[in-house]
This record gives structure tokens, sequence and C-alpha cells, in this order.
């Protein structure tokens, strides 16, 4: 049942997929562009393209895709999920408008009406009466009477309407019935449709091109944000048991580095130098490291081995370490200077620190143990616990644990992307209270999917612990 319900969710994202496309197709694209043209064609081809590398973005991983072939469609696929976001919120918010001003537009040219015809409206001056010159005799033309020839052709008064020729008897009478009906009855249709359908275009382009323009300025910031690094945060927990002598022991916290396609060596060495910068007592890696295999990404990982602190670094698994094999991650940071906490604990000289596996492990029977880290410690002494998915904070209460070290969230990542976490978390990001347990959530030093940040920057978290016997 549980494998049904999975499938119809996928069918069900799939579809809105599908419908969120054409939607956007038509406000962008065929509202835009005149039908056969070479913009509608290179549209259409982009409407079908892109989600089609969104999809190859999402599955190439798991499907053991060549690690090249991952990252060739990473980028484009996943930047188009974040332009996806923010261009369909964009064209949302420009429907209302589009309808006013299509309403506007009709009432006017109604109540306007048929404009007045210029001769019509400006009356024109008498002629003064002038002689007449004596008319020359012509020849006759061939075909055409006499006396048609011989007629004299009037001259034009001064400022008046230009002379009027005779008219051939052979040609049948031109007046309004006959010539002017068939036009006056066509050209107010094709002016109006003319105009109505200018107007449309106008306006479906000048929104179109602001829809584009708000999407691909959010989407181009959030990226900046995130190539260029986590900044630092600083939040000060005091701690009921912490001795006086461990008075601003500085913890720095990195969560949700993410290395993989999008972010490679370079973010991890930025990464690197951002915590090194703060000197930290201790290094706190709380998971979601990577995305992909050692051997794909071992060298991308490297710049770990560069990690400084008094006491160590440290490290436990989040749920994407297990999509690609936990024990292999382990293992390696292990070789880089990290110490992994399975289930664990750590004596150090003012608290204890211990740290459990993600709740993804479960599924190979190598969940979080809290007894196994928590179990027969000293109730007397602090304890810091580190640990993935803020979830399980409920669990470091029972366990007496003072402060939880957290991630997962991203803080939401995308706007509005806080308002769904905060419904599978207890806390989205920042300090919060449980009892006499306080739990921390850092944003997160990288990002998933989409390499875009927006409404939550990265950061990585110096957690400067107080003693209230200071």
């Amino acid at each position: 049942m549980s494998a049904a319900l999975a499938v119809a969710a996928v069918l069900l994202v799939l579809s809105l997929l599908a419908l969120v496309h054409r939607w956007l197709w038509v406000r962008l694209v065929r509202d835009t562009t005149r039908p056969g043209g070479a913009a509608r064609r290179a549209g259409t081809v982009l409407a079908f393209t892109l989600p089609l590398l969104s999809l190859a973005a999402l599955t190439a991983g798991r499907a053991g895709a060549p690690f090249p072939v991952q990252q060739a469609v990473a980028w484009p696929g996943y930047l188009w999920l974040a332009v996806l976001l923010y261009l369909s919120i964009a064209v949302l918010v420009t429907e209302p408008v589009r309808a006013v001003l299509l309403r506007r537009g009709s009432r006017r040219g109604a109540a306007a009406g048929p404009e007045p015809r210029t001769e019509d409206a400006q009356p024109q001056p008498e002629p003064e009466p002038q002689s007449e010159p004596r008319p020359e005799p012509q020849p006759a033309s061939a075909g055409a009477p006499a006396a048609a020839a011989a007629a004299p052709v009037r001259p034009a008064p001064a400022g008046g309407p230009p002379p009027e020729r005779p008219r051939d008897p052979a040609q049948p009478a031109a007046g309004p019935a006959a010539g002017a009906g068939a036009d006056s009855a066509a050209e107010p249709d094709a002016g109006a449709g003319e105009t109505g359908l200018s107007r449309r275009v106008f306006v479906a382009r000048a929104l179109a091109g602001a829809a584009a323009a708000a999407a691909a300025g959010t989407v181009g910031y959030g990226t900046y944000g995130v190539l260029r690094g986590p900044s630092v945060k600083r939040v000060r927990v005091p701690l009921a048991k912490l001795p006086r002598a461990a008075h601003g022991f500085r913890i720095a916290v990195v969560s949700d580095v993410h290395i993989g396609p999008v972010l490679g060596r370079a973010h991890t060495a930025r990464v690197v130098e951002a915590v090194n910068g703060t000197q930290p007592d201790l290094i706190a890696i709380v998971g979601d490291l990577v995305d992909g295999d050692v051997a794909d990404l071992g060298p991308a990982a490297e710049p770990l081995a560069r990690l400084r602190a008094r006491h160590g670094a440290f490290f436990v698994t989040g749920n994407h370490e297990y999509f690609s094999g936990a024990q292999q991650w382990i293992d390696h940071v292990r070789e880089l200077g990290v110490t992994p906490l399975e289930n664990a604990r750590r004596a150090l000289p003012y608290f204890d620190l211990a740290g459990v596996n993600d709740v993804q492990g479960e599924r190979e029977g190598t969940g979080p143990d809290f007894r196994a880290a928590l179990g027969d410690r000293d109730r007397g002494r602090a304890a810091v616990l580190m640990a993935h998915q803020p979830v399980v904070i409920h669990d470091a209460v029972r366990h007496g644990v003072d402060l939880q070290l957290s991630g997962h969230t991203h803080g939401g990542q995308l706007w509005p992307g806080e308002y769904l976490a905060g419904l599978a978390n207890p806390t989205v990001a920042g300090l919060e209270r449980y009892g006499d347990t306080q739990l921390y959530v850092s944003r997160g030093a990288g990002a998933w999917g989409p390499p875009v940040r927006v409404g939550a920057p990265s950061d990585i978290t110096v957690v400067e612990l107080a003693s209230y016997q200071a």
C-alpha cells in the first residue's frame, strides 16, 4: 500500500508540474509571440526541455549516472526549479493586474465609439466666383462620344476640392453604395480587432517581462549568496551545569554543506576557511555533508583535513549520507581527521559531547540510539548533543541533554519554504527552549538542489557557551 501511495504521489507531482509549465507557456510564450514565429518555437522547445533537465538532475545520482553526467544536468536542471518557483509566483501576482488593464482597455474602446471624419467636422470655405476660360475643342477618344470628349474640365477654385473629371459613360457609377460600402463594412471590424490584439500583446509582453525580470533577479541574487560562501553567526547559550572554567567555550556548528555535483571543492574550501577564521574550541559537523559517493566526491571533501580546533572536529550523519552510503563517508571523514560520533559520547574537560545517527539510518538498522550515547553518563555534567534533525529534541529532553545542535531545515532555503519546513520540524532556525533542553538549528552552510537561497542565507554558527557561575 505504501508503494502505491508513493507512486500516486509521484504522479500527482508530475501532473502539477505539467500543468504549471503549460500555464507558464500560455502566459509567457503563446500570449506574447506570433504564431509560427521563431520566438514561439524557441519558447515551446524550452517549455519541454527545462522540466526534463530538472527531472534528470533530481534522478541522475540515484539512477547511478556517471558523475560528469550528473554535473552536466545539475546546474541547468536545479536552477530551473528555483526559477520556476519565483516565475510562477510572479506570474500569479500579475494575473489580477492583467485582468484590470484589459478590462479598462475594453471599456475605453466601447465608450469612445467611432472617431468623426475630419471633412465632416471642419466646414470648407465657399469658393469665390471666377471667370471661366473658353474651352478649346479636344479630339474625341476612340470608343467614347464626342460630346464627352469635348467636355471641359472645370478648374478648381482657390482653396477648394480638386477638379472633377467628367464621368465616362462607359464606366459604371462609383457612388457610396458601390465602392465605399464594402470598405466601410470591413474596415471598422479589422481596425477594432487590430487595436484589441495589439493591446493584449502589449499588456502580455509587459507583464511577462516584469515577471521574468523579478524571477531572474531573485534567483541570481540567491545564487550569488550561496557561491559567496556562508556568513558567520554568533549565538550565546547559557548552560546551568557548565563550570566557570568553560565560560566562553566556542563551538563552530557546521551543517548541510551538501558537497555534490553543484557545490564542489571550492565550496568546501570556503566553508573550511570561514570555520577556521572563527578560531573555535570545537567543530561540530551535524550532517548532510555530501550528496554522492566517495569515489566521485572524495577530492571535493579533501579541504576538510585543514579544519583546526583546540578540541577537534566531530561529525554525525544526516539523511543525505544514507542516500549514497553512510559508512563510506564515516570512514572517509575519519581519514581526513574528523571524528565520527556514531551513537557515541566523548567526555571533554568541561562537558560531555554526544552524537546520534540520523533517523534515516533506521531503514538500515543504524538509526539514533540515545541509550547508547547518553544512557550511562553522569547527569551532573552538562551535555551537548549533535543530532542532524530537530525532530529528535523530545528524546534529547528525556535523556537530560542541555543543548542539542541540529541542521536539516536549511531555514527553508527558498522562501516561502520556511512555512513548509515548519510543518515537519519543531524549530526551523535559531535557538529555542524545550523544557530544560535548548535546541539550536543552523540554516546550513550550503544548499540542496538549486544552489540558491532566498530569505534564508547560509551560515556557520559559533555557539558560545556561558556559565551561570561566571
